[in-house]
């Protein structure tokens, strides 16, 4: 079963709509959100707090469980159509053998 994973940078209600899209496919029972593992130690008082750099978009990690390969170049497929419609950014990560 193979295990998708993917990086959103965008607004939490395109994140909210990318999932709703996974939910809405055939096969796919298993979408999770999951805490990004680095910490990027923003402190309030920072010289560099409030900067235009810090200003953006948030980011969201994804786990999807697809049941087999043409289900994950189906989800692949709908998620990137859908990225381009939201003009959010998505990437996603491959684990080479």
């Amino acid at each position: 079963m193979p295990l998708m994973r993917l990086r959103v940078t965008g607004s939490d209600d395109s994140v909210r709509a990318i999932s709703n899209l996974l939910t809405s496919l055939d096969g796919i029972e298993h979408i999770e959100e999951v805490d990004d593992l680095m910490s990027h130690l923003d402190d309030d008082d920072s010289s560099s707090a409030g900067l235009v750099d810090d200003q953006g978009p948030g980011q969201h990690a994804l786990e999807i469980e697809a049941p087999n390969l043409a289900t994950a170049a189906r989800v692949r497929d709908a998620v990137e159509a859908l990225a381009f419609d939201l003009d959010v950014l998505v990437e996603f990560d491959t684990e080479e053998d």
